[in-house]
């Protein structure tokens, strides 16, 4: 019997899944998610999937591509400590703790209690055949201040589904070509303008 395309397995980022319950059933495949928010984004790299994710599972390199993360330090292979910039100038941290990984295909994490953003997720690196990978984000999060805190944070451009968007972005640029473009100015640009 064929199965019709309402049967067969949306392989789409969770925040973007047709049906509810699916959502609902592989978000449980995040070991320890929490959080109301839930957003989902993707890209195609051109490289492999096991050069993506070690690049990745090195969490030092994230600052190097996400935007708003000032410093993330290792306490063990597991566990990390994420400094990131909050709208308004602050910053907010917490403790990272890897729950489930395979490497080369996917890792989970979740924060550990007490964080200023609690939150949880998973990035899958899944082979695109000569198109590289596919690089999924899937992240579950309780904005600081409910409602109001999310506007903040959309209004200063630092909300987790514009920055996942912005990163993946970023990070596409770095894995294919070396560097990140950006249209800022840098000390050196300046420099010579002024000279």
């Amino acid at each position: 019997m064929a199965e019709t395309l309402d049967q067969r397995r949306d392989d789409a980022p969770l925040g973007a899944a047709r049906h509810a319950d699916e959502a609902q059933a592989r978000q449980q495949g995040v070991p320890g998610a929490h959080g109301d928010q839930v957003i989902g984004r993707s890209v195609t790299i051109n490289r492999s999937a096991r050069e993506l994710y070690a690049f990745w599972r090195d969490f030092q390199n994230l600052a190097s591509f996400m935007e708003n993360v000032e410093r993330i330090d290792m306490i063990d292979a597991k566990q990390s400590h994420w400094v990131v910039k909050a709208p308004g100038g602050g910053r907010v941290e917490w403790r990272a703790v890897v729950t489930q990984e395979s490497e080369g295909d996917f890792i989970c994490w979740t924060s550990a209690p007490g964080a200023d953003v609690p939150n949880s997720g998973r990035v899958d690196f899944r082979d695109a055949g000569p198109r590289g990978t596919v690089v999924s984000v899937t992240l579950t999060y309780d904005p600081p201040g409910g409602f109001i805190g999310r506007a903040i944070a959309k209004l200063f451009q630092r909300e987790p589904a514009i920055q996942a968007r912005r990163d993946l972005r970023r990070f596409k640029q770095l894995m294919e070509t070396g560097e990140i473009a950006t249209g800022a100015r840098n000390r050196r640009q300046h420099q010579e303008r002024d000279a």
